[in-house]
């Protein structure tokens, strides 16, 4: 995201943009990525809620959230943008509150791999992680990216809630 400072995140976090709202898809590529064509919107809101939810010492994936969701609104699945957007918004919404603060540092990218679009960037992100017991690992030879080693045996796993 770009201008950070000019933007109020938790006014953007309250905003649910007419959703949440399940949409018909007819794109046959779309439909054969995602596996089928009921597509959920949830919003932003609702990935703060989920990220609060994640303790210290376990991580969660953007995909797992998408996943929970869809699970939960008998969708087919979660629509990945607005997703990556929300889960950014939540962030820079925690880091502008001085209370009720949201662990954005726990959800992930794909992978394991750290959000460089977060508040502080990979460094912040990588610093709470490592504070929590994380080991971070590094990925690349000019385009560096950033992991949760074994991220998988901390995953934190939704339940219906």
């Amino acid at each position: 995201m770009a201008n950070e400072d000019k933007k109020d995140f938790n006014a953007m976090l309250h905003d649910n943009k007419d959703m949440p709202k399940l949409q018909l898809i007819t794109d046959p590529k779309s439909i054969a990525k995602y596996g089928g064509n009921k597509m959920y919107f949830a919003p932003p809101i609702d990935y703060d809620k989920v990220m609060k939810l994640v303790p210290c010492g376990k991580v969660i994936t953007i995909g797992s959230i998408r996943e929970y969701f869809a699970e939960l609104n008998h969708a087919d699945f979660t629509e990945p943008i607005t997703a990556g957007i929300f889960v950014s918004i939540a962030a820079w919404a925690s880091y502008q509150r001085s209370n009720g603060e949201t662990p954005f540092w726990r959800t992930l990218k794909a992978d394991g791999e750290l959000n460089a679009k977060y508040p502080g960037g990979v460094e912040f992100q990588k610093e709470k992680l490592e504070a929590e017991g994380h080991t971070i690992i590094r990925k690349g030879r000019t385009n560096l990216k950033y992991y949760v080693k074994d991220y998988e045996n901390v995953l934190y796993r939704l339940k219906n809630i």
